[in-house]
């Protein structure tokens, strides 16, 4: 575990590593973020950089969640509120149409019918129309060549690590903050059985 999350901390890291621990990583799988992408490209430079497939799909989630509320802030000039239809079909329109139910899928139908909606229309269907999605497209442009790495080094993702990362999230939530960072890492492991092996041996 590192203490903090820029592309410094990270470079730094990597830089602490032997420089043989270096020249034998084959693969970097990373979210969007470009400090990574920097570290990566400077500390192991021979390493294949994958862009996590999970944060392409939410790349574009989170643009078509940005349509969604600047559709509200134009139409009724606020923030959306739980009466508000473009407000509570968020979660229904970033799913997939085959786990929808039959109400969320007339929920869905209804809002992209609307010819208010146009636009968020568009980016639901991934069409072009709307600034939102010229972002998406510069953004992935940029990282083509390392979305497509993903097919080169197949099963290499990052699910496993945000499986644990969203336990940890939860323990923060919990604890309401940590200032130690050695009292962090023996509450992490303990929470996501880091130290299963050694009390419970044997599980192993």
């Amino acid at each position: 575990m590192v203490e903090g999350r820029s592309g410094r901390a990270f470079a730094d890291w990597l830089a602490a590593r032997p420089e043989s621990f270096r020249d034998n990583v084959q693969v970097v799988v990373m979210d969007a973020f470009a400090g990574y992408k920097r570290a990566a490209a400077r500390q192991a430079p021979r390493a294949a950089e994958v862009l996590d497939p999970f944060h392409v799909v939410q790349l574009a989630g989170q643009k078509l969640t940005k349509v969604r509320c600047r559709l509200r802030r134009e139409t009724a000039g606020r923030r959306g509120t739980r009466s508000d239809s473009l407000y509570r079909c968020g979660r229904i329109l970033l799913k997939t149409e085959s786990p929808r139910t039959d109400r969320q899928r007339e929920k869905a139908d209804e809002i992209l019918a609307d010819p208010a909606n146009g636009p968020l229309r568009l980016a639901h269907g991934a069409c072009k129309g709307c600034p939102e999605l010229s972002v998406l497209g510069r953004t992935m442009k940029k990282r083509m060549r390392d979305i497509l790495a993903f097919f080169d080094w197949d099963n290499n993702a990052n699910g496993p690590t945000e499986a644990i990362n969203g336990r940890l999230e939860t323990l923060r939530g919990i604890a309401l903050g940590f200032t130690n960072l050695g009292n962090y890492v023996t509450r992490s492991l303990l929470h996501a059985g880091g130290f299963r092996q050694a009390i419970q041996p044997h599980l192993r």
